[in-house]
């Protein structure tokens, strides 16, 4: 004979289930805040998150990378920027728009040194998707034929271009700009203690596993295109949330016949910059802001750079350079000195 359960006691053991399922379920703000550490690769570089939390968010990240990826990764042939540079018809997102937006923004107040259909001039550099062993000024002529950022512009969700071989490159700029996505996404969870860092650039909010402001490093430039050397120039702190992000030419670089040819790009020429900054670091209230214009100091050099951030609210700046002697020097921003640990 079966047991049987009135439906009082069936009305009562259903909200007891439901009582117990709200404060145990993932997610509810009765669990247990700790640090939760996510790590991968995405855009072809590494990335590293922490974030303090009750409930692991890694499917979320995961979608809002995936989201990210067919946006705005070109080595991606789905992706919107890919199929706008190969012409293709395609309605462009929040994430293309976001970035395409602040690109133009950085390059009219840069006077066009930041540009992101320079894309063409990378490759033939060696530094983009292609290498090339040589390069003669009537390829570097041909090319600029297609390269500025006038030369391209949105219309609606519409891509336009005034000659149909523009590519666009957001590599100096996107992976800023994703670092911000995923510290939005965690701050829409409700988490204010986070680090996220990809390929570099950095968003950080809140405080550390101990309960003290993170601490990020600005490596020493040397030359090292392996990557391998990890000493460190200056140790930055965070207290706020703020964004952070490094160019530098002493690793993305290649040596032929005794010169140096280093990945920044100057559009006006079409050629390597040849400037007397080694590495670029700039702290702005978004990381894709910082990863835009440090690429762009980089570019600029020394003096320009440093009049240029004079003009744009919330940009700081920490400048590694070499002198006239070869001698290593620095030059920061004064409202750099509050994030520097002395």
């Amino acid at each position: 004979m079966l047991p049987v359960i009135n439906t009082n006691s069936m009305n009562r053991l259903i909200l007891l289930l439901a009582v117990l399922w709200l404060f145990t379920a993932p997610g509810c703000t009765g669990g247990k805040q700790q640090y939760y550490e996510e790590s991968g690769s995405v855009f072809n570089t590494l990335y590293r998150i922490k974030y303090k939390s009750d409930h692991l968010l890694t499917e979320k990240i995961d979608r809002e990378f995936c989201t990210f990826n067919l946006s705005l990764n070109p080595f991606n042939p789905n992706s919107i920027i890919a199929r706008v540079n190969n012409n293709q018809p395609v309605e462009v997102d929040s994430f293309f728009t976001t970035v395409f937006n602040k690109a133009r923004e950085v390059s009219e107040r840069t006077d066009g040194m930041f540009d992101i259909t320079c894309a063409p001039l990378v490759n033939l550099w060696g530094f983009g998707f292609n290498k090339m062993d040589s390069v003669r000024p009537y390829m570097v002529d041909s090319l600029r034929e297609f390269v500025g950022y006038r030369k391209v512009w949105l219309e609606g969700k519409e891509v336009n271009k005034a000659d149909p071989r523009v590519m666009l490159n957001c590599s100096a700029i996107a992976k800023g700009y994703a670092c911000d996505v995923i510290a939005s996404l965690l701050e829409r969870e409700g988490i204010t203690d986070y680090m996220v860092e990809i390929g570099g650039e950095i968003v950080a909010s809140g405080v550390n596993p101990g309960g003290q402001c993170w601490q990020l490093g600005i490596n020493k430039p040397h030359d090292d295109p392996a990557g391998l050397s990890d000493e460190i120039q200056e140790v930055i702190r965070f207290c706020s949330k703020a964004g952070l992000a490094t160019s530098g030419d002493y690793r993305n670089y290649y040596l032929k016949e005794g010169k140096k040819y280093a990945h920044t790009i100057d559009p006006r020429t079409g050629y390597p910059a040849a400037q007397n900054i080694l590495s670029a670091t700039v702290v702005a209230p978004d990381c894709m802001t910082a990863d835009a214009y440090a690429t762009a100091f980089m570019a600029m050099g020394l003096e320009r750079a440093c009049e240029v951030a004079a003009t744009i609210p919330g940009i700081e700046y920490y400048f590694i350079y070499g002198d006239d002697e070869g001698e290593i020097q620095v030059r920061f921003s004064e409202g750099m000195q509050a994030y520097l640990v002395q």
